[in-house]
């Protein structure tokens, strides 16, 4: 018998000391897991009795996360792995593989398992991790009717759509469900009153302007999926294809309100792969907003090629202070490799004009791109250090699960993280791609050497302390005094 009535426990998995090392203690930052909300949300319109432990939130072990569900003893536990950016998702499926182990040793539920991660690979999440399930695809109906089957007792899966199982040792799966079209009934406002609200905080950047006050905080998706088909990106693996699809601004802002009004927050993070695309769409977010009158401090992603400077004056008073661009490489070459065509002098104008608006730029550059060598590494650097920007993020080339360039390292043999936690940025077992040129080792020792060269730069940090104050910098400062340790380098 089961002691309470709960359908499904929603669990957000992660480790942070295991991903972000010793900068999880502090500067990283702890985001509400909006899709495990949503879907939670979504099952309860649909009257099935939800739960949510965020044990990346909470900090919780395997096995701690496993006894907690064992109490509720949900028919479902449903480990969401997916995270808010590519990386997020594959990075975290070494502890998510530990839980579902826990869970199968510690409670009577069925285990599922979803996200991009196991959208991208099903048939291999299935053969290695202790599950009963693998959801492929974005994960509301198929979860929906697996509990309707689950409720009736019955065993017959062949008709939930995006289902992996097994049937007698047999591996069997069941096509995707469409695509979701209607993303205000399929992504409802986000169920907050079953997340941990007072433990998320934003990054350290984001509250560059206000620095001791990164709590509370929340994140939110206005649209799905990403048009653009850069080879370095997983992002659409959960729909199959590029594309974009929005829920309506009206919902959006709504839901805003509910964080301002309910949960005291002002730190919001857009988490769409591309919030500024679609001017009908972003622009009308940001005019109810400005309608509202909410004092926000938000941040959104954007393409050099997607903005217009007669929109940037409404985009700050809306309160998007930050706007995260893309510019990857300084080579041209480089960037036509990988299906990322800009020219380098509107790289630079376009930075200029945002900043003349008083938005702060997060420009996010990967070395270790297929056409790279340590030149074109070092015109990356050098055209980072020109630019100058409020924050400049550097990762490594990874060979992301879902991503064509996870595709081409199988087919050509690359070698590949040993752990799926090496594929993150910034783990000490990390193992970027080599190019065609150099090795990973010399990608990851360039990658680390640029940060702490961008981050002490005395141009940098004047420029951090004359927008920011001396906190900030200081700030900067310290934080810059950890360094990673990285397993390749020492070998």
């Amino acid at each position: 018998m089961r002691k309470e009535a709960i359908d499904i426990i929603l669990i957000n998995p992660g480790d942070r000391k295991q991903v972000y090392q010793d900068l999880g203690k502090e500067y990283s930052a702890i985001e509400p897991p909006f899709w495990v909300a949503v879907i939670a949300s979504y099952l309860r319109n649909s009257g099935f009795n939800v739960s949510i432990v965020d044990a990346n939130a909470e900090n919780i072990t395997p096995e701690e996360t496993s006894l907690r569900v064992k109490s509720l003893n949900p028919l479902l536990a449903a480990v969401i792995v997916y995270g808010s950016n590519p990386s997020a998702s594959t990075q975290n499926m070494t502890v998510t593989g530990r839980i579902c182990k826990a869970l199968k040793t510690n409670t009577s539920s069925k285990v599922a398992i979803g996200g991009l991660h196991p959208s991208a690979l099903p048939k291999r999440t299935l053969e290695e991790e202790e599950v009963d399930f693998v959801i492929e695809g974005e994960g509301p109906f198929t979860l929906e009717s697996l509990l309707n089957v689950l409720r009736s007792g019955s065993k017959d899966y062949a008709s939930i759509p995006g289902l992996w199982y097994f049937d007698n040792r047999a591996i069997k799966n069941n096509p995707r469900p469409a695509l979701i079209k209607d993303l205000d009934k399929m992504l409802p406002i986000a169920a907050w009153d079953l997340l941990p609200m007072e433990r998320y905080r934003a990054h350290n950047w984001h509250c560059f302007d206000d620095i001791n006050n990164r709590m509370p905080y929340g994140a939110i998706y206005t649209s799905l999926g990403c048009p653009y088909n850069c080879i370095f990106c997983c992002i659409n693996a959960p729909f199959g294809k590029p594309g974009i699809r929005y829920r309506s601004p009206e919902l959006v802002v709504k839901e805003i309100g509910l964080l301002v009004n309910k949960y005291g927050i002002k730190n919001i993070k857009i988490v769409d792969e591309l919030f500024v695309f679609n001017e009908k769409h972003y622009m009308k977010v940001v005019d109810l907003i400005i309608q509202k009158g909410y004092d926000l401090n938000m941040w959104a992603y954007a393409r050099i090629d997607t903005i217009k400077p007669e929109h940037l004056k409404k985009i700050k008073k809306a309160g998007i202070n930050w706007l995260g661009l893309g510019i990857e490489s300084a080579s041209a070459v480089v960037r036509e490799g990988v299906n990322k065509n800009t020219r380098v002098k509107d790289i630079i104008k376009i930075i200029r004009m945002i900043q003349s608006e008083g938005i702060r730029v997060g420009a996010n550059y990967i070395f270790g791109l297929p056409d790279d060598n340590l030149e074109t590494m070092q015109e990356t650097l050098d055209m980072a250090m020109e630019i100058n920007s409020e924050l400049a993020n550097f990762y490594c080339a990874m060979a992301y699960p879902g991503s064509q360039l996870y595709d081409i390292a199988i087919k050509e043999g690359w070698e590949l993280p040993k752990e799926w936690h090496g594929y993150s940025q910034h783990s000490y077992e990390t193992f970027p791609l080599p190019t065609k040129y150099i090795s990973a080792r010399e990608v990851l020792k360039f990658r680390d050497d640029a940060f702490h060269k961008y981050s002490s730069s005395p141009i940098y940090l004047n420029m951090i302390e004359n927008k920011f104050g001396k906190m900030v910098k200081e700030h900067i400062q310290e934080m810059t005094k950890t360094r990673l340790k990285r397993k390749l380098l020492e070998s």
